[in-house]
């Protein structure tokens, strides 16, 4: 298929497919896949693929291999990677390897995608794996945007595709404000199948693009836009397969005709939902989620700020009004550069030049726009029937005024296609796509994220500001920061934007990015989710006590995962047939992902 077929091929619906797109949302994916179809020019792929093999495994075992898994779960679901490589875009993405690709698109690749339909064809897929000592590698939907989409650590692992085939929402309670999900239900999904249901009552927090798994984003501790954002805080447990095949279910769903699975988190015991989030040690076949009641009234807000020096004093303003719930959700305090981005446009549009966009020309097109000239851009949300919005409403406006030059931008100037209409509605839960026109800032435009975590302190603002500032200027490349405040704590979430198809703007992103690592750990701050290439130097930070908590990590990797086939690498996390032969990415790496081979399993 060509770039022009398959930008003609028009965009799957919700009902078409477990990952496709609500209705109320196809008309904007149409127009956004156009957008991103208009700026790619990295050619498709030709070159001949020769067979993709997991390490330590012969060729004729691996086939005989998937044979057998073909006979147990069908040969529909067993499926072999070898055709050409198809980016597709980001509401239709690849499982075959990571569609934002910050290395060679060949080094993270699975071998075979296989696609079970129950948790008990998850056990006979990770039985199956233990038997041929082969790595596999779940997803739940592939769409870990950034963060290395579908792709696996290690090539040549076995990727098992949840989603296609577990895709149910088991349960929605409108009594208790829960659900109960498999990994391949989407946020589109929940919300349809709410409103379908006549739950008006009850919403869904979202991310800041709908279509990916609730599960999914959830153990990878995401985040959302409502009161509710902390998916992590709002989950109540979860059904595990083991890396050796046996079945757990967490928290109150160990107790035999439990009716509280979905509203206790906690059961008796020791809590051990926390070691299978961000991890390699279980395959979660089921969760709960708690959903959040309907406020009663909701009302968006906007101010910007003028002067990128205002960001110390605005974000001391924020640290009381936030730990204090005048401020609701996780508020965002967005640079200007992303006021254009999120315009969608390239950004040969407003600068052809080298290195970064200057700001005069920033401030030049931004004092064009319905939102004016500014530095800084806030987006919030006040929840509740009127008369309590506007006494919270009034606190906020008298202490953001404080800052020389702040506006409240009235939303009914703003056209419909302004980006604070898409912040409008994720902070009311309802899932959109409109962030990642952003991507489009570049030709075959990908994105990665530098997200440390700090105090809500103006200082640490300032420093990790200037931090990111240095390093992108020092590779010529455009920052586009955010600042997301969560109760007590802040996440800067720093967006790189690039040409995937520019083998040395992959270079530069990623460098620059482990600068930036290396810079904020040596002030405190920890990444607090990162992309597959840089798990393992993320997890080196965390080093305090002589590396005491990786140690604790590996002595459980062991013991659960004895032949070490679950996730290999994930969040840094190798089994001891890995462990010490070259893996483990760091500054040197470039773009090599592999080592040295797989250690022998002792017979």
């Amino acid at each position: 298929m060509s770039f022009a077929d398959e930008v003609q091929s028009d965009v799957p619906s919700l009902k078409e497919k477990h990952s496709g797109i609500p209705e109320f949302l196809l008309e904007k994916a149409r127009k956004a896949k156009v957008g991103v179809f208009d700026t790619r020019t990295k050619p498709k792929a030709s070159r001949n693929r020769l067979p993709v093999i997991p390490h330590g495994v012969e060729e004729k075992v691996f086939f005989d291999a998937l044979d057998d898994l073909g006979k147990q779960l069908g040969v529909e679901n067993v499926e072999r990677n070898d055709k050409p490589l198809r980016d597709g875009w980001y509401m239709e993405h690849p499982n075959t390897h990571d569609l934002m690709a910050v290395v060679d698109d060949e080094e993270l690749v699975p071998s075979a995608m296989v696609y079970p339909g129950s948790t008990e064809e998850v056990q006979q897929v990770v039985l199956w794996a233990n038997k041929y000592h082969i790595p596999i590698f779940p997803i739940s939907m592939g769409r870990n945007l950034g963060y290395g989409g579908a792709a696996p650590r290690v090539r040549g692992s076995v990727l098992v595709d949840l989603g296609r085939r577990m895709n149910k929402i088991l349960d929605i309670s409108p009594q208790d404000y829960t659900c109960l999900l498999e990994p391949g239900v989407s946020f589109f999904a929940l919300y349809d199948a709410v409103k379908a249901k006549g739950y008006d009552h009850l919403w869904v927090d979202t991310p800041d693009v709908g279509g990916g798994s609730v599960i999914g984003n959830t153990v990878d501790r995401g985040v959302g836009y409502t009161p509710y954002g902390d998916h992590w805080a709002c989950h109540s447990g979860l059904e595990v397969v083991l890396p050796t095949g046996e079945v757990i279910r967490t928290g109150m769903g160990a107790l035999p005709g439990n009716n509280t699975w979905q509203t206790f988190p906690y059961g008796f015991g020791p809590y051990s939902d926390g070691i299978f989030s961000q991890s390699n040690f279980g395959i979660v076949t089921k969760m709960g989620m708690t959903l959040m009641p309907n406020p009663g009234g909701y009302e968006s807000f906007v101010y910007t700020f003028q002067k990128e020096e205002d960001l110390d004093q605005v974000i001391e303003i924020i640290r009381p009004l936030r730990i204090g719930n005048i401020l609701e959700n996780v508020a965002q305090l967005r640079h200007v550069t992303q006021t254009l981005a999120a315009r969608g446009q390239p950004r040969t549009e407003f600068y052809k030049g080298e290195g970064t966009i200057p700001a005069d020309v920033v401030h030049k097109v931004a004092s064009t726009l319905p939102m004016g000239d500014h530095s800084w851009v806030y987006y919030g949300m006040s929840y509740g029937p009127p008369h309590i919005r506007r006494y919270k409403l009034d606190i906020i406006d008298a202490e953001f005024k404080k800052v020389p030059g702040a506006r409240r931008i009235d939303p009914s100037t703003l056209p419909e296609d302004e980006y604070f209409w898409a912040r409008d509605r994720v902070a009311a839960g309802v899932p959109d796509i409109q962030e990642l026109r952003w991507v489009n800032w570049m030709p075959n435009g990908a994105h990665i994220a530098f997200s440390p975590v700090s105090p809500i302190r103006g200082a640490d603002a300032k420093k990790l500001f200037e931090l990111a500032k240095k390093r992108h200027s020092e590779f010529g490349i455009d920052l586009f920061p955010a600042f997301c405040v969560g109760l007590r704590e802040m996440h800067l979430i720093v967006e790189l934007v690039y040409d995937r198809a520019d083998p040395k703007r992959r270079k530069d992103v990623l460098d620059c990015l482990r600068g930036l690592v290396d810079d904020a750990a040596a002030c405190g701050y920890g990444e607090y989710r990162t992309h597959l290439v840089l798990m393992d130097q993320v997890a080196g930070t965390y080093n305090w006590n002589d590396g005491a908590l990786m140690k604790f990590h590996e002595k459980l990797k062991d013991a659960l995962d004895p032949n070490g086939i679950m996730a290999p690498g994930r969040c840094g996390i190798w089994p001891k047939q890995y462990r010490n032969r070259g893996w483990e990415m760091t500054k040197t790496s470039g773009e090599n992902t592999q080592g040295d081979g797989v250690a022998p399993l002792p017979q």
